[in-house]
């Protein structure tokens, strides 16, 4: 449905709330090619500071449909996202509603100047409620609402949109105040609280408080809305809690012109997310009510303990980490491990039965596990992730480089017959070769010429595939996982070979949240790799 907004006519009356899914200008642009009803592309909140946030976890669900989350204005700054925002082309009929915030009406300036020439529009973050000094320590003085408004209004020439916080005596008051200070229109709400959730007697976010969204803020975003709509007159961006059609005519029956569809999209898959708003359009044109049964209401975020019994110390950098029970998780998956106090990480599982990791050091968590003593309780959630089906009739390769034998190890045992290229800088840093070797082909690289092939993964791939016929080269399915150059030259390999359909693989983009919603790891082509892979279909973009 078509809607004109601020001068704009807009493919469609939707948005997704700043800081989910689509925080990344990749994510954006996938939106802007297969998602027409998001009229309104909402950023992240982006500051004056790069800032990396809090600590992982930062999202927990506590029911069904229903989340906290602390994420921390995670954001790369306002000099870095207006570069990333300059080269995004936004469609005609797209609104680019970019989200700041700042400590202070100094700071809120600075960043308003600095994007809006590469904005339709600006939301100020006055809302957020877990971040120290930010957004709803701001949101809930009207004098303070009025003055950051009027100072960013008479900074840029495009519209202001504040975003209010529902933690407020009376967000009418708060809304009057923005309006007085020149606000072109009005977006509520954000996340309400903080609230605290805990599992296994333990905080689960790092920051140990966030704001709840979900299904359960649905009658306060309605209430919100219509208090403001009774006592201003500028266009209003609702959300809160919205999943269904009844929901979306819900928030345009009190007041709203834009509606916001947030948390309702977690653990969807990009093509799952378009499919979801084509069903919510049908649904609102009269079409029957099926937009809710796209929900993956399933989704399970809960933790599971488990006991550390020994670790194995590949070499000073490497360890395999073994637990005290099997764990229900298919090839190609992912889970979460969650030490309280320390954080939580994604990883593939080494094995299943019994549950291992293989863990490389590569930051503050890595590093702890290293030294983890045995008896140490962790918890894992999951699994995540689309699983791996190869066809039927196909010869699985796979090329591991690394840690990522862990993605491929559980693979190749599982389907059989298959080739695995497993490379390493020197050989100390080989581990799980008897298993491998026990359920498939297994070709060794070391850098170093130290055991296997000497040179290069890919230079021992490529002579392999140059010596098989032709009728077996038609059924290689290629599975690839490990650093970025290794992956995308083994795929340069592949390409000789097979259509770009028969080759998946997964890169280790940063991944936070694990089912979706924050858009930290997406790839370079807009998906997603926890909910869209780990192993993505075609060539790495």
């Amino acid at each position: 449905m078509g809607i004109t907004f601020f001068g704009k006519t807009l493919s469609g009356a939707f948005t997704v709330p700043s800081g989910i899914v689509t925080t990344q200008t990749s994510i954006m642009r996938y939106f802007f090619e297969h998602i027409p009803q998001v009229g309104v592309m909402t950023t992240k909140s982006i500051g004056p500071e790069p800032r990396a946030g809090y600590r992982e976890p930062v999202l927990s669900q506590y029911a069904k449909g229903c989340f906290v989350n602390a994420v921390g204005l995670t954001n790369p700054g306002m000099v870095e996202s207006a570069k990333q925002l300059e080269a995004l082309e936004v469609p005609d009929d797209r609104f680019l509603l970019t989200s700041i915030f700042g400590g202070s009406v100094e700071e809120f300036v600075a960043v308003a100047r600095m994007l809006a020439p590469f904005s339709d529009g600006l939301e100020l973050n006055l809302s957020c409620p877990h971040a120290k000094g930010y957004g709803m320590a701001m949101g809930q003085d009207p004098e303070l609402v009025e003055a950051i408004t009027r100072a960013v209004k008479d900074a840029v020439d495009i519209p202001v949109i504040p975003k209010l916080t529902p933690n407020a005596p009376d967000i009418a008051a708060i809304a009057q105040a923005a309006v007085a200070g020149g606000a072109d229109g009005l977006c509520a709400i954000n996340t309400v609280g903080p609230g605290y959730y805990s599992e296994h007697g333990h905080p689960v976010l790092s920051n140990e408080v966030g704001g709840m969204s979900g299904k359960g803020i649905l009658p306060i975003g309605l209430k919100c809305v219509r208090e403001i709509a009774a006592v201003v007159d500028v266009p209003i961006i609702g959300c809160g809690g919205v999943s269904s059609a009844a929901d979306v005519l819900a928030f345009r029956q009190a007041g709203a012109d834009i509606v916001g569809v947030g948390s309702t999209l977690v653990g969807m898959t990009s093509p799952e997310i378009g499919a979801y708003f084509d069903t919510l359009d049908a649904e609102l044109a009269g079409g029957a009510v099926q937009a809710e049964a796209c929900i993956r209401y399933e989704e399970d975020m809960h933790f599971r303990p488990v006991t550390l019994t020994h670790a194995e110390r590949v070499t000073h950098d490497i360890s395999v980490l073994t637990f005290d029970r099997s764990i229900d998780i298919r090839a190609g998956e992912f889970l979460f491990l969650w030490v309280p106090g320390l954080g939580e990480k994604p990883f593939s599982a080494l094995d299943d039965d019994p549950f291992k990791l293989a863990v490389i050091d590569v930051g503050q968590f890595t590093h702890a596990l290293m030294d983890l003593p045995a008896g140490t309780q962790c918890y894992v959630r999951g699994p995540h992730g689309i699983a791996a089906t190869p066809p039927p009739d196909a010869k699985i390769v796979a090329v591991a480089g690394g840690t990522g034998l862990a993605a491929v190890y559980q693979l190749v045992r599982d389907f059989g017959g298959a080739e695995v290229f497993f490379g390493a800088r020197t050989a100390d840093r080989l581990y799980y070769e008897a298993e491998c070797a026990a359920c498939a082909n297994l070709h060794i690289s070391t850098d170093d010429g130290s055991r296997g092939h000497h040179g290069l993964v890919t230079e021992a791939l490529a002579a392999y595939l140059e010596g098989l016929p032709e009728e077996t080269r038609a059924t290689l399915v290629f599975y690839n996982c490990g650093p970025a150059p290794m992956v995308r030259a083994a795929e340069a390999v592949q390409q000789r070979y097979v259509p770009n359909a028969r080759i998946f693989s997964a890169i280790d983009y940063l991944t936070k949240c694990g089912v979706g919603l924050c858009g930290a790891c997406a790839a370079p082509d807009g998906r997603r790799l926890c909910v869209d892979g780990p192993f993505l279909g075609g060539v790495s973009p």
